[in-house]
């Protein structure tokens, strides 16, 4: 092609895990790519099994509307919008209901190849299905989910929990830890990773150039002077002050009965979370059913319904699929963003040169 005649822009194309075969997400995968504003201007690949979608396909009286190839030979280059990788060697009976050793193994092979296709460049983001921890442990996994699992294969020491929900955009700094034993892993680094991550995360993303983020506190009132607690005197201020330092726009601590509101209604562009509920409350209250669960801190864009496998209405044809289409839009906005902000860098130096 001629230099002077401009080359048809690529698409996006966004990699889809189907999880837990014996959960929901084939469904609400289904049931989100069959909305043709998701599918617009973007290609897909779902890293997957042909008789789960069929399945879940037909209790939807959906008729099949995706290509087919063996999970070795995927590109970017395929003919469909949407291309199932199929792992037809795995063998995953459909009569269990629940946690069982084949839908581990099947839903980890998913995960690592689709991260690697993100890593390789064949995929511009990776949405995942929800797998079942206890699948997983049952198939002998290294790693407790998606998160470790995440961090590991893209050898990132630094990763934080993001959700989006409507307005908000919260960072954990703690996860997966008792209230009680929150104490043995509250230190300034763990205030201080995830304010740097979700600034970087903000710009890079979202498009947004001074990210205004807002910290919360742990402790009533903010601690009322210490009072109530000194962690925020002993902790969170010094992590903030170290953010600033850095030249991260960032304020608090802030109490958090009062922080999420504001947070809602405009007046920061995220917040920085002490401990998991205290995040997830306001994320699950404000927009329970498109909640999106985002992996900061990696090489790789990755977004997550904020659900799970749903053993229980799972093969009945009822699941909702707005956190799984919430999830694909994110990522594609995601993607298109880091695109365009890569394009600009590429024009910058073009001009200075």
């Amino acid at each position: 092609m001629p230099d002077n005649i401009k080359k048809p822009e690529e698409p996006i194309v966004i990699g889809i895990t189907m999880g837990e075969p014996l959960g929901i997400g084939p469904e609400v995968i289904i049931k989100s790519l069959l909305d043709p504003n998701v599918r617009r201007g973007v290609k897909f690949i779902i890293f997957g099994m042909d008789e789960f979608l069929e399945y879940a396909a037909d209790l939807a009286e959906i008729e099949p509307f995706w290509g087919r190839t063996q999970h070795e030979k995927i590109s970017r280059d395929f003919p469909h919008n949407i291309i199932l990788a199929d792992y037809d060697d795995y063998a995953v009976p459909m009569f269990v209901n629940g946690p069982s050793k084949a839908g581990g193994e099947a839903s980890l092979r998913f995960c690592t190849d689709a991260i690697e296709a993100a890593r390789g460049g064949v995929v511009d983001a990776i949405v995942t299905g929800p797998i079942s921890k206890a699948s997983w442990k049952l198939a002998g996994s290294e790693w407790p989910g998606h998160t470790e699992l995440l961090a590991a294969k893209c050898k990132s020491p630094r990763k934080a929990m993001m959700f989006a929900a409507g307005p908000l955009k919260i960072a954990l700094a703690t996860i997966h830890i008792a209230l009680m034993d929150l104490r043995n892993k509250f230190t300034i680094g763990a205030v201080y990773e995830p304010i740097d991550l979700l600034n970087t995360a903000l710009k890079e993303y979202f498009g947004i150039k001074t990210p205004n983020i807002a910290v919360a506190a742990l402790n009533p009132h903010a601690g009322e002077e210490g009072q109530f607690g000194d962690e925020e005197e002993r902790v969170i201020s010094p992590a903030i002050l170290i953010a600033q330092e850095m030249g991260i726009k960032c304020s608090g601590p802030y109490p958090a009965d009062t922080l999420f509101a504001k947070a809602a209604a405009g007046m920061f562009d995220g917040v920085v979370a002490m401990y998991h509920d205290q995040g997830m409350i306001p994320v699950k209250l404000l927009a329970f059913k498109d909640a999106v669960n985002v992996t900061i801190g990696l090489p790789i864009i990755r977004t997550s319904p904020a659900h799970g496998t749903a053993f229980d209405i799972a093969g009945k044809g009822v699941a909702d699929e707005s956190s799984m289409k919430a999830a694909i839009k994110l990522a594609i906005e995601m993607a298109r963003t880091k695109k365009q902000n890569a394009e600009l860098g590429t024009q910058n130096i073009e001009a200075k040169k």
